[in-house]
């Protein structure tokens, strides 16, 4: 037994017992920090009672109907265990995708050897890159995915990307930026629709959409639109019969709700975001009956176990990370920008023009300090705004943009950036040829889109330049880290830091458990130090 003394003494005629019904008044028990009681709730295995005696609290194992408790709460039962089920999970915890590889291969392979879930970043990779990308993981024994984001600029790289992932067999993509669906995205959720033996309807082929909007997220929970069914059907790529069945999916089971976030991103409050959405997949669910319950998960700041608790309090059906893997050795950012992030705070974040949808006025969340990328890329779209061509822009602001952005003459660029059009989109080119406002589009466009590179390749030069997706909670991780073996880059391991976000997670539920019983706990009982992956093996075996 474990001997807790009281702060405060308890009303007349309870010092046997801590009953859960009891009111709370200002002579509540208190349970004390000691080493002993963060043993017990770090212990997520057992499950514990607060028993009241000889004027003091005790713990001991096990559960009790007349004292409050403890829970057992193990990380693996956090979230939905449907969504562990559905995708062959033994966590419900979820690496979002980073583009231009950033999540690699080697984090999906290590975050899926863990029994989590991790999506390559394949958006703004050259195809023959992703297919290599396919090659490296197509025989692992765990899962992962592949990333489709929306890209309403280039739609023939949507519709190639897809062609590829139906051809080499790819079953899980999570689907990011939407704006609206698209008719590749409806291909590839509908390709082999089919009823099974049981007349039980099965989709080979899974998403998950990342959305920050209820009118994007109502269209994921919703079945694909009857346009693009017949359009599969006229182009033979869907029969009548399995068009009928389509109508009958939504277009994802699970939907993340993406809060404020690096990259795209609407900067919206989870607490805000969380229960609109899942009070969206309420109705949808309702409405359309399906077979199989919708799910909602939690993704854009979660990066602290204080974060991940949150989320699965407020019912995320699974968690989504996002900034603090691309600050994990695994990740396909460099060395240098690794160290960036790891200095990172939370106001250290801006938002700036994006490359995708430039003309557009689309932003993605980035990293400013120590970079003036940011500031540069919010002139640009400026400019691009206030004038029909790069002649009309004063020529001694082209002077500072040949000299500081751009680096070379504008010509020179526009030139180099016609050739890779006219190689990808033809179309693209002739039209500028024709309008210098779109020639000067692509020419910006350029500079926004090497700006992303230039960080992967730890192009020093180019540092000031550096495009880093960073959302605020990477400075909340710092902050969390500081002073524990975390805070070193070189420390940083996407597993030990799903580990330490799942097993605090565990814990701060099991202490939140006893505060709803009417036991006022000290507050350092709530900080989860960083611990390291052997620690939390016990937990994770």
């Amino acid at each position: 037994m474990i001997s807790l003394f009281p702060f405060h003494k308890t009303k007349p005629g309870t010092e046997n017992r801590l009953t859960a019904s009891a009111p709370r008044t200002e002579t509540q028990p208190f349970l004390p920090y000691s080493a002993e009681t963060l043993s017990c709730l770090r212990d997520l295995a057992t499950p514990f009672s607060v028993i009241s005696g000889d004027g003091r609290l005790s713990l001991v194992p096990g559960l009790s109907s007349s004292a409050a408790v403890i829970p057992a709460c193990r990380p693996k039962n956090l979230g939905d265990p449907g969504f562990c089920g559905t995708h062959n999970l033994r966590y419900a915890y979820v690496g979002g995708s980073m583009a231009n590889g950033i999540s690699s291969t080697q984090l999906a392979e290590a975050l899926g050897r863990a029994g989590m879930l991790s999506f390559y970043g394949a958006a703004g990779q050259p195809l023959e890159e992703i297919e290599k990308a396919i090659d490296r993981l197509r025989n692992v024994p765990y899962s992962y995915g592949f990333n489709l984001i929306h890209s309403p600029s280039d739609p023939a790289l949507e519709t190639a990307l897809t062609d590829l992932y139906l051809r080499r067999g790819v079953r899980l993509i999570e689907a990011s930026a939407f704006i609206t669906l698209t008719l590749p995205l409806v291909r590839f959720r509908t390709a082999g629709i089919s009823r099974n033996s049981g007349g039980e309807i099965e989709t080979p082929n899974r998403v998950i959409g990342k959305v920050s909007r209820t009118e994007v997220a109502a269209r994921f929970f919703s079945p694909p639109e009857e346009k693009f069914l017949k359009e599969l059907v006229s182009r033979g790529e869907l029969t009548p019969g399995q068009a009928e069945l389509a109508a009958k999916i939504p277009m994802a089971e699970d939907v993340t709700a993406e809060a404020d976030s690096g990259g795209h991103t609407d900067n919206r409050p989870l607490v805000n975001l969380l229960p609109t959405i899942i009070a969206l997949r309420n109705r949808l669910q309702e409405r359309y009956s399906y077979s199989r319950p919708l799910r909602v998960g939690a993704g854009g700041g979660i990066a602290t176990p204080e974060a991940a608790a949150a989320a699965f309090m407020m019912g995320a059906a699974y968690i989504v990370t996002g900034s603090v893997n691309q600050a994990c050795i695994e990740s396909g950012a460099s060395g240098l920008v690794k160290k960036l992030l790891a200095e990172a705070e939370q106001a250290d974040v801006a938002m700036a023009a994006a490359a995708d949808m430039f003309e557009m006025g689309v932003k993605v969340q980035v990293l400013k300090r120590g970079t003036m990328f940011a500031m540069r890329a919010n002139k640009l779209y400026d400019y691009y705004r206030a004038y029909n061509g790069f002649e009309e822009i004063p020529s001694e602001i082209r002077a500072v943009l040949e000299k500081d952005y751009f680096r070379a003459p504008f010509a020179e660029i526009w030139q180099g950036t016609r050739d890779f059009f006219l190689r990808r989109d033809p179309a693209q080119a002739e039209r500028a040829d024709r309008d210098p406002k779109h020639q000067m589009a692509l020419v910006f466009r350029w500079y926004l889109s090497r700006s992303s590179r230039w960080p992967l390749a730890g192009d020093e030069s180019r540092k000031l330049d550096y495009q880093i997706w960073c959302g605020p909670s990477m400075g909340a991780f710092n902050e969390w880290a500081k002073g524990s073996f975390l805070e070193q880059p070189q420390a940083r391991d996407a597993v030990t830091v799903a580990h330490n976000l799942l097993a605090g997670a565990a814990a701060l539920t099991r202490l939140h458990a006893l505060r709803c019983q009417g036991v006022s706990v000290d507050p350092r009982l709530a900080r989860q130090e960083p611990q390291t992956r052997e620690q939390l093996s016990r937990f994770f075996a």
